[in-house]
């Protein structure tokens, strides 16, 4: 069987549903394979306000506001009796968006293919690429479907949207080592119970182990009373040798006032684990292809940027693409693609990289209070807007992160 279209979308994440929606939108005919059978559970729950701008311009926003999704508003950075609270709404942008949601992604990738759907996209849940044959204007994706039937779809450029299945880079050999070292993720969903007056349920807390500043837990509440849980450590850690990794969730929790927190909780999913999650690919675009957010690589998780850079590259990939249909010849994607999306993704991993090295925690919790231009630049990452150019903590991050640290480090 052969089935024809303009674009293939591959992945019927955030980053799928969304460049299918504004292509299909423009007047292409989209159409998105996505293997699994929807909804699924995923991690990646916290938004970040930048989100807002992108699902706001697709056409998602009734969709999501009627949801019934958690309100979020900023972040809460805790490490012993050290204490952050972030609003996002005080950040360098004039416009934009200032707050977003904490969201279950089961819920929330579920709506976004249900909206792209209901504008005319046509997608084909548990339809597995298997082979692609990648050329521009001259695409084949083998494909199989639930029922173990193979076929073929033909469309003049494909967009990888796969997340961490990266079907793309497996396929054409795009995929190289991460930068950063392996980490382990491990994380369950809690009813959590918290009746702390204090615990601000539109704030994502982002805790750091007292004694361990590579060790750190998120706690993302949700409007029906559960909450995401999960916590980051070293892979390999010698620490840990020898324990079960419910022994090491439950170790780990204990160490911070997160066992105080949840001492109420009731876990209700068998808890669950990554590892060696940090992924990069040799090129983000080629001869009738692009990646788009996690295929194209993952950083880290610790500032919810996965779903913001998804987001980001799905906008900036329909607008070359609907470009090309319109009929502009001299489209450049090393410029309007490439370069564009990764000087927000350098911004962000410098940003990682400056946790983990403990600057960014000194910087985090040596901020003043006040709501000066400095904050300002500071949330204004936080919060997604690593693309704006104006922010001096865009344009030259590791100059400033390295000048604000030796502003908030101790005197000794």
């Amino acid at each position: 069987m052969r089935q024809d279209c303009d674009i293939a979308v591959i992945g019927a994440g955030p980053a799928g549903s969304t460049v299918a929606k504004l292509l299909n939108d423009a007047g292409l005919h989209v159409t998105l394979l996505e293997a699994q059978k929807f909804p699924r559970f995923v991690i990646g729950e916290s938004l970040l306000p930048n989100c807002m701008n992108v699902l706001e311009r697709a056409g998602f926003l009734p969709a999501l506001e009627n949801a019934g999704f958690q309100h979020k508003n900023g972040a809460v950075f805790e490490c012993a009796e050290q204490y952050r609270s972030i609003d996002f709404r005080q950040n360098y942008e004039t416009t934009g968006w200032g707050t977003t949601y904490q969201v279950k992604r089961t819920e929330f990738d579920h709506i976004l293919a249900n909206e792209a759907a209901r504008s005319g996209v046509d997608i084909r849940f548990e339809h597995k690429v298997t082979a692609a044959q990648v050329a521009d204007n001259d695409c084949q994706i083998t494909y199989e479907d639930a029922a173990g039937e193979e076929s073929t779809l033909r469309a003049s450029f494909i967009v990888d949207a796969s997340g961490y299945g990266r079907v793309l880079p497996r396929l054409m050999g795009l995929s190289r080592p991460a930068q950063s070292i392996s980490r382990r993720a491990i994380f369950t969903h809690l009813e959590d119970r918290i009746d702390d007056p204090d615990y601000d349920r539109n704030k994502i807390l982002i805790t750091v182990h007292p004694d361990r500043h590579d060790i750190w837990y998120w706690l993302i509440p949700f409007s029906d009373g559960t909450a995401s849980i999960g916590a980051i450590y070293p892979e390999g850690d010698p620490t840990f040798n020898g324990m079960s990794e419910q022994d090491v969730f439950d170790r780990l929790v204990s160490e911070t006032r997160l066992g105080h927190l949840l001492a109420n909780a009731e876990q209700i999913r068998p808890l669950q684990s990554i590892t060696g999650y940090g992924a990069e690919s040799e090129q983000l675009c080629g001869d009738g292809y692009v990646l788009l957010g996690n295929s194209a690589g993952f950083l880290d998780p610790v500032f919810s940027s996965g779903v913001t850079i998804a987001l980001h590259s799905a906008e900036l990939a329909a607008n070359m693409l609907i470009a090309r249909h319109r009929g502009k010849t001299d489209i450049d994607w090393e410029t309007g693609f490439t370069k564009p999306l990764s000087c927000g993704v350098e911004t962000f991993r410098s940003y990682v990289d400056a946790w983990y090295a403990g600057r960014l925690q000194t910087i985090i919790f040596g901020q003043p209070d006040d709501d000066s231009q400095l904050k300002r630049m500071v949330v204004s990452i936080l919060a997604g807007y690593a693309w704006n150019m104006e922010n001096p903590l865009v344009a030259k991050t590791d100059r400033y992160l390295e000048m604000l640290h030796d502003l908030c480090a101790p005197s000794s």
